[in-house]
């Protein structure tokens, strides 16, 4: 009974510091909302003529690349929304923008959790697991379809480009980049690429119906702003 009486207090005490931490991490999509399931359609299954096309399309991918795709699928694979300095300017970094960042940080991780529901359910090993001519620019514990890299790509671009309409074209074709950087790289198929394609523009409807993360959205809008017009400026 003692023991019941000192542990009670302490599990309330526990609830009321949790509750405050939960509401901070605040989520933008709802439960379940897109499901890549649902909304995708199965890669081509093994030991089929449209499996054989789908692994030569990446083994010619990946023989006709040059140093400079190789390089930069080298680079990307640690792809995060800093590597977009890239094409919007060096003046796109986090110490600069705090909640820009820290916005798409948030859409990365629930970007992450959508898309990996969609590679647990499916299981597709990796191109480089079926043809041992395809040396990976990394390899990869996590299941090919879809493609994360692309997913993630698609997602930061159609919301950049929202944000930065007067570079949108540069953002829209570095993110569709990074996609086919990983096929060239021997870590993905075309048919995951296309999927993290459709499951980004997907994600990016559904962030932008978010009231959470259109309340987030209109103060990065406005620190974006604030941060380019020197740039255009000078």
């Amino acid at each position: 009974m003692n023991l019941r009486r000192l542990i009670l207090p302490l599990l309330a005490v526990a609830l009321f510091v949790a509750a405050p931490l939960s509401a901070v991490a605040a989520k933008y999509l709802a439960a379940g909302s897109p499901d890549p399931v649902r909304l995708l359609p199965p890669p081509p299954e093994s030991g089929t003529a449209e499996q054989a096309a789908d692994l030569a399309s990446v083994v010619a991918a990946y023989t006709a690349r040059t140093p400079e795709d190789a390089a930069a699928g080298k680079d990307e694979v640690d792809f995060s929304i800093e590597s977009f300095a890239a094409v919007i300017g060096p003046w796109f970094q986090a110490e600069e923008l705090p909640r820009t960042f820290a916005l798409f940080r948030q859409v990365e991780r629930e970007t992450r959790t959508v898309t990996n529901a969609g590679k647990d359910f499916w299981q597709r090993t990796r191109p480089y697991m079926a043809d041992e001519r395809l040396r990976p620019v990394a390899p990869e514990i996590s299941a090919s379809y879809p493609s994360g890299h692309s997913t993630r790509a698609t997602v930061f671009a159609l919301l950049l480009a929202e944000l930065l309409p007067g570079q949108r074209e540069e953002i829209l074709a570095f993110g569709r980049a990074v996609g086919w950087h990983r096929v060239q790289g021997g870590v993905h198929y075309l048919t995951d690429i296309y999927a993290g394609r459709v499951l980004g523009q997907a994600l990016a409807q559904e962030f932008l119906r978010s009231e959470a993360f259109l309340r987030d959205w209109a103060e990065v809008g406005a620190e974006l702003a604030a941060a380019a017009e020197p740039v255009s400026a000078g």
